[in-house]
């Protein structure tokens, strides 16, 4: 995989400019497995790369894997779907700095544009249109540490945070960053168990205990066509 800042620059030939490229790893049209939107139907434009290797993550194989395509070929082929909702995620897409303009023109044609970034990348030059679907790291994820806590000012009500937990621990953890940052007063957030290692029926008991203002995520890909598929 190319290093980040050379990834989805521009490049000239005969003295013209063509169109800016990224390295993408799979554009495929499912369901959309997590976040508040779950079970709508939305396509899914996967970059290759990552600089995070949480221990529980389940794309490991978009951290090299891809081929370089241009804004414009990524574009004809999401509309080839017919579908309102379309989401770029990773790896972290952030690293492409060509993620950024290829967002901009996709909110440009799509009612619904999200964007799913592992939170240890900043988010100020996101579109505004885009739905931001922030991730922080949990200390049982081995990346806590990478979180960059700004995010959390640049949020709005339209965006989301999920907190992806692995045990108890990333529990109590989770819920003392919300009361410090009061969280669910800025926007949606989402607690999702680490699939086959957090049972849901515990994180739910845990939630209504405590009252939570969250919304508890399963991975619903994972529920219907099992937790090693690819493209859905």
């Amino acid at each position: 995989c190319a290093p980040p800042e050379k990834l989805g620059t521009p490049y000239n030939r005969a003295g013209m400019q063509n169109a800016l490229r990224l390295r993408v790893n799979e554009i495929f049209h499912s369901i959309q497995g997590e976040s508040t939107r779950a079970g709508v139907r939305c396509v899914f434009v996967r970059l290759t790369g990552c600089h995070l290797r949480c221990t529980w993550c389940d794309t490991t194989y978009a951290f090299t894997a891809g081929e370089w395509m241009s804004v414009d070929d990524i574009l004809a082929r999401v509309r080839t779907f017919g579908c309102p909702t379309v989401e770029v995620t990773g790896g972290e897409p952030l690293l492409q700095p060509a993620a950024y303009p290829l967002l901009s023109h996709l909110a440009d044609e799509f009612p619904t544009v999200l964007l799913e970034t592992s939170g240890a990348v900043t988010i100020e030059r996101v579109d505004p249109r885009v739905v931001r679907i922030v991730d922080v790291k949990c200390p049982g994820s081995g990346e806590a540490e990478r979180n960059h806590w700004p995010n959390i000012d640049l949020l709005t009500p339209r965006d989301e945070v999920k907190f992806v937990l692995l045990d108890r621990a990333d529990y109590d953890w989770a819920k003392d960053v919300l009361r410090r940052y009061d969280l669910t007063a800025r926007c949606p957030v989402v607690f999702s168990p680490v699939h086959d290692c957090l049972a849901p029926a515990a994180l739910a008991e845990w939630v209504v205990t405590d009252r939570l203002n969250v919304r508890l995520g399963l991975q619903l890909q994972k529920l219907i066509w099992g937790p090693q598929a690819r493209g859905v």
